[in-house]
C-alpha cells in the first residue's frame, strides 16, 4: 500500500530511508523509517521527497535492477525471494556461497530490464539501484512510471545512498546512508537481525581504519583520483562529493581531488585532472564477469593512462601508484564499501594500516 505525501517537487524517486519533508537533513539521516512497535510489519519507508510506502508484510517476489541490490538481498538472507535481476553478476564475482545463490536467480536482462518485462515479471517489489542518477544520463533506460508500477502491483524502492545521492544537501563523508539502506531493506524483507549484523561488521572495519589514521593531518593525506575507465576516456567523469565513493575515499584517509564538486558525477576535462596531479589513481573498472577479464580491463586502463600525452606525466602514473579496485564496490551502495575503505587505506597508508 502506497501513501504519497509530496513536498513541493515533482521528482518521483523512491528510495529507502529518505528524510521527511522540510527537515533540512541529508539522505544519511536516521529516523524516517516507521515500523510496528514490537518490530516486524507493517513497515513504512520514505523516498527522496518524503513520500511514503508501507509494507503490510514482507515481499514474496522481488526483482533487482542489478547485482548490487541482488547481493544485498543475498547477504540479508532474502535471496530465496528474488525472482529476477538485471545486470547479473558474472560467475565467480561474488564470494563463496553468495555466488552459487546468485547464479540461480533468473536473468531478466543483461543490462537494464525492459519495461514490459519488468512490469510483467510478477514481482511485488522492485529494488532499484539506479534511480535518476543525474550524472549518468538522467536514469537507466525506459523506466516504468510510478503509476505503471502501481498498476502492476509492484512496490518500487531505491537504494537511496546511490540513486538519490545527487539530491543530498551535504557531502558524503561516511557510510551512514549505505548502512541505512541495509537497515531499511532488512526491515522491509523481515531480515532486520541480519541487517544489524552486516552494519556492525561494516562499522568495525571502518572504525579500525579511522583509529589507525586518525592522527594524520589533512594536508598529509594523499590526493586521489577515481578514474572511471568505462565512462570513456575522451572526457573523464569525476566522482563528486555526494557520491558514495567520496565517502569511501575520505574514510580511507585520502583526499578526493574533485571533492569540491557538488553532486554525484560530473564530466570534467583532462586539463583539470592534470592540474590536480593526484598522488594515487584508482582504476575504476566495471565487472567483466571473470577475474581474467577484469585483470585485462585493469591493464588496459593503466596502459591508457601511461600512453596518453595528457596523463603520462602525472605523479601517480610515473610512480605506478594505481589501485585495481572495481567500480561497483566503490560507487554503488553495499557491504563491500567498507571493505574497499580498508583496501585503499592499506595501500596508501601501509605504515599505519595493516
Amino acid at each position: 500500500m502506497r501513501s504519497r505525501v509530496w513536498c513541493g517537487t515533482a521528482v518521483a524517486v523512491l528510495g529507502l530511508l529518505a528524510t521527511g519533508c522540510g527537515g533540512g537533513k541529508g539522505t544519511g539521516d536516521k529516523g524516517s523509517e516507521k515500523s510496528a512497535t514490537r518490530g516486524g510489519h507493517p513497515v513504512t519507508v520514505t523516498d527522496c521527497t518524503g513520500a511514503e510506502t508501507t509494507f503490510a508484510a514482507a515481499p514474496e517476489k522481488i526483482v533487482t535492477s542489478n547485482a548490487s541490490g541482488l547481493e544485498l538481498l543475498l547477504r540479508l538472507g532474502a535471496g530465496d525471494k528474488v525472482i529476477g535481476t538485471g545486470f547479473p553478476p558474472g560467475r565467480g564475482t561474488l564470494p563463496g556461497e553468495l555466488d552459487a545463490q546468485a547464479q540461480k536467480v533468473e536473468v531478466l536482462a543483461r543490462t537494464v530490464i525492459p519495461k514490459e518485462k519488468l512490469l510483467g515479471s510478477g514481482a511485488d517489489l522492485y529494488v532499484d539501484t539506479f534511480g535518476s542518477m543525474a550524472g549518468m544520463g538522467g536514469g537507466m533506460g525506459d523506466a516504468p512510471t510510478e503509476e505503471e508500477f502501481k498498476a502492476a502491483g509492484i512496490d518500487h524502492v531505491h537504494l537511496k545512498s546511490t540513486a538519490c545521492a545527487a539530491m543530498a544537501e551535504s557531502p558524503a563523508t561516511d557510510l551512514t546512508a549505505v548502512e541505512n539502506d541495509i537497515t531499511s531493506l532488512g526491515a522491509v524483507t523481515g531480515t532486520s537481525a541480519k541487517a544489524k549484523e552486516l552494519v556492525a561488521g561494516m562499522k568495525a572495519k571502518v572504525d579500525g581504519v579511522r583509529k589507525a589514521i586518525g592522527g594524520t593531518a589533512e594536508n598529509a593525506r594523499p590526493t586521489y583520483f577515481f578514474f572511471d575507465y568505462d565512462a570513456g576516456t575522451r572526457q573523464p567523469v569525476a566522482v563528486c562529493n555526494r557520491q558514495v565513493a567520496n565517502a569511501v575515499i575520505t574514510l580511507a584517509g585520502a583526499r578526493n581531488v574533485f571533492a569540491d564538486c557538488d553532486g554525484d558525477f560530473k564530466q570534467v576535462s583532462w586539463e583539470e585532472v592534470v592540474s590536480e596531479n593526484p598522488d594515487w589513481i584508482q582504476l575504476g573498472v566495471r565487472n567483466r564477469g571473470s577475474e581474467a577479464a577484469n585483470d585485462k580491463a585493469f591493464d588496459e586502463a593503466r596502459k591508457w593512462l601511461e600512453g596518453n600525452a595528457a596523463t603520462k606525466g602525472l605523479k601517480a602514473v610515473k610512480e605506478g601508484r594505481f589501485l585495481r579496485i572495481g567500480s561497483e564496490r566503490t560507487t554503488i551502495a553495499g557491504v563491500e564499501n567498507a571493505t574497499v575503505v580498508a583496501e585503499i587505506a592499506r595501500t596508501i597508508h601501509p605504515d599505519k594500516v595493516k
